[in-house]
Order: C-alpha cells, then sequence, then structure tokens
C-alpha cells in the first residue's frame, strides 16, 4: 500500500519524554515528506502549542495539516487555511467555572498565544503552560476576560480532586459537551462529537485521500479511533494496553525513536540526496 498521510500524535508519541522531537524521527519525518507523503500533527494540544513542531518538521514547506484540540480545529498549514473549526457553546463556560470555583479547582482556555486563568500559579496550570510553550495571563474575572467562542477549557487539580468533578460535569452537560481526562490532572472539556477519527474524516473527504491510505500512530486513548480508522493503526510501544489491542502494529516507545521505527517499516524510503 502506497500511504498518503502520516497521523502523528504528539505527546508520549512524536515527542520524547524531553518533549522533544529526536534527531532520527526528525529525520525521517522530512523524508517522506519530500517523497510526497504529508503529515497530520493530531493532538489536544491548542493550536499554538503545536506550531514549533509543525514548522520543526517543515510542513508549512510541505503541505501538512495541524488538528488541534482532539480535533476542534484543522488547519492546513501550508496556507494557514481554517479548515473545520468546532467550539463550545458559550451558554455552558459559567457552568464549567463555578464547577471548578466551588470544587477549589483551577480553570483554564486559551487566546492566541496566551492562556488564560485566574490562577497562574497552579503548579497543574505551569504545567499546561510549559508542554505547550505559552505564557500565562492571570485575570480577576475569567468570565469577562475570556474570548467567546472558545475551542475548549481545562479544569485541573490531583486526580482525586477531579474525579467528582467530571462525574458531575459528564451528567450536568450530558449531550451538550465531551468531558474526559487526557491525564490524571487534566480534565478536558470540549465540544460535543469532538473526536480525532471523527475530524480526520473531514480531512480525507476534503483531501481525497482514502482510510487505507493513512498511518495514524498514537499512544492514549484518545488516539484509540484514529487508530482503529485508519489504514494502518500503530500503538507506541509506550502506549496503554488497549490501544495497543486495537492498533494492527505495534512499535518501540516515544524514547526509542518508536515513530521513525514505524515509518521505516511501512513505507519505502528513498535514498537520501
Amino acid at each position: 500500500m502506497k500511504y498518503k498521510l502520516v497521523v502523528l500524535d504528539l505527546d508520549g508519541t512524536l515527542t520524547n519524554s524531553k518533549k522533544e522531537i529526536t534527531a532520527r524521527n526528525r529525520e525521517t519525518l522530512i523524508r517522506i515528506q519530500e517523497q510526497g507523503v504529508r503529515l497530520v500533527l493530531a493532538s489536544g494540544r491548542p493550536t499554538y502549542g503545536i506550531v514549533p513542531l509543525a514548522n520543526e518538521l517543515r510542513m508549512n514547506e510541505f503541505g501538512g495539516f495541524i488538528l488541534s484540540y482532539n480535533g476542534g480545529e484543522i488547519i492546513n498549514w501550508k496556507s494557514k487555511e481554517m479548515m473545520y473549526e468546532n467550539v463550545l457553546p458559550n451558554e455552558v463556560i459559567p457552568v464549567l467555572y463555578e464547577c471548578a470555583r466551588t470544587n477549589h479547582l483551577s480553570i483554564l482556555t486559551y487566546d492566541g498565544a496566551e492562556i488564560v486563568t485566574e490562577n497562574s500559579q497552579d503548579p497543574y496550570v505551569q504545567k499546561e503552560a510549559f508542554l505547550n510553550k505559552m505564557a500565562v495571563r492571570e485575570t480577576n474575572d475569567f468570565l469577562t476576560d475570556i474570548t467567546l467562542p472558545v475551542a475548549k477549557c481545562l479544569i485541573v487539580g490531583d486526580a482525586d480532586q477531579l474525579i467528582p468533578v467530571e462525574s458531575e460535569l459528564c451528567i450536568r452537560l450530558q449531550g451538550k459537551i465531551n468531558v474526559f481526562r487526557s491525564e490524571p490532572y487534566f480534565l478536558e472539556l470540549v465540544p460535543q462529537g469532538i473526536d480525532k477519527a471523527l475530524s480526520l474524516a473531514v480531512l480525507l473527504e476534503a483531501t481525497g485521500v482514502s482510510r487505507e491510505e493513512v498511518i495514524a500512530i498514537g499512544d492514549g486513548y484518545n488516539d484509540l479511533s484514529m487508530i482503529k480508522f485508519a489504514g494502518m493503526g500503530i500503538a507506541m510501544g509506550n502506549a496503554q494496553e488497549p490501544v495497543k489491542k486495537a492498533a494492527n502494529d505495534i512499535t518501540l516507545s516515544n524514547d526509542e525513536d518508536g515513530v521513525a521505527v514505524a515509518i521505516e517499516k511501512h513505507i519505502q524510503l528513498s535514498c537520501p540526496m
């Protein structure tokens, strides 16, 4: 099979435990783009948090795509065209805010290159800022100072604190938004129907690529749908067990150049010039 798209999760997949793209992964991904294969970076990160990695891989030159907010936005990174966008209903934001405050937790959202929150020194807010290389803008009035609509909110805190909040919001906002944990300390609050596979289907429709011509590589629960959807779904060596069971193949971990190993196995690389 001649593959035309390679879809990559970021954290735990493309980047190693230092949140960096290794030299081997970078070289391999640039080589397949030179051969006409396009890249899709698919992550729960905000768009701004994906941009440095997209540019490092020269996707603006080769015509790759950013699939951010777990599929809430699709951007053609060569033309900068917004191909698809899904946002939270404005009326749910006060509900999310009050739930966070009642449970003494921090809530944040994104505005361009900044994270907006009332608790800039919260260690989990700082973790999200570090992960995405974004500045934190503290506000005294979250509901007034954010720019609506927003693609995603995040409630952060210790895992045991988030359990009752996750349950409460799942019940109160059922059918309105999706609520799930991307990490034990990150509660994702995203529009209904947000899913990497669903957004990938939108992208394939726009580009004329078939599912059989797609390789998808990931490690987490939010990668399950795209791994099942793709013609070749590959789990990282460090992936969750359900992800490994759903995959067509398993590669090495993100600290062992697992992405490069998988691509070298499934795509014929031409000799470098």
